[in-house]
């Protein structure tokens, strides 16, 4: 009697183990559609908001504003100046207010940079091509700007950025890389 006791109170513990396993994994797919739900809504959010400000975006004055970028990725009021352009590898050369250091700002990341150094160049180029990222040293100081580190609007200001600063459009850049050369 007291084993038939103990298997039906086992075979109880077990039925209501599963019973409450099924119903918390129904519970976490409810809650996992919710979160994909939740998610859904606020990327829908971003691109009306985007397709909204897009129309309205100005920028007054785009030195000031690149300037307020390299101010926030490292600490710091720079005081940018252009000094140079250069079409490929897209470069944008600035100097800081004091001249102390030069700042690259590029759409290349460092994987891209390197990829560009080890191609195959003709021994000619390496003389008449004077562009300072292919010359970058390895431990530079780099900063990525992008949307998660200089507000929501970053990607389609940019681009107007690029544009009145370098004459070239850049519209498919919705992020750029600063890299800072003694």
């Amino acid at each position: 009697m007291e084993i038939m006791l103990a298997i039906v109170v086992v075979a109880a513990v077990i039925f209501f183990g599963a019973l409450i396993s099924m119903g918390n994994e129904r519970q976490r797919r409810a809650i996992d559609n919710l979160r994909e739900q939740v998610v859904l809504w606020a990327v829908q959010d971003i691109r009306i908001k985007h397709e909204r400000f897009a129309r309205d975006i100005h920028i007054d004055d785009p030195l000031s504003w690149l300037n307020k970028v390299a101010g926030k990725a490292c600490g710091r009021d720079l005081s940018l100046q252009v000094i140079e352009f250069l079409e490929y590898p897209r470069v944008l050369l600035c100097a800081t207010g004091n001249g102390d250091e030069k700042i690259i700002f590029t759409p290349h990341s460092p994987g891209e940079i390197r990829s560009m150094k080890r191609a195959k160049q003709n021994r000619l180029d390496k003389y008449t091509d004077r562009n300072p990222l292919l010359s970058l040293p390895l431990g530079a100081i780099r900063y990525e700007c992008s949307v998660l580190t200089n507000g929501v609007l970053f990607d389609l200001e940019l681009p107007l950025v690029w544009k009145e600063l370098t004459g070239i459009g850049g519209s498919e850049m919705n992020m750029i890389w600063m890299y800072f050369v003694s």
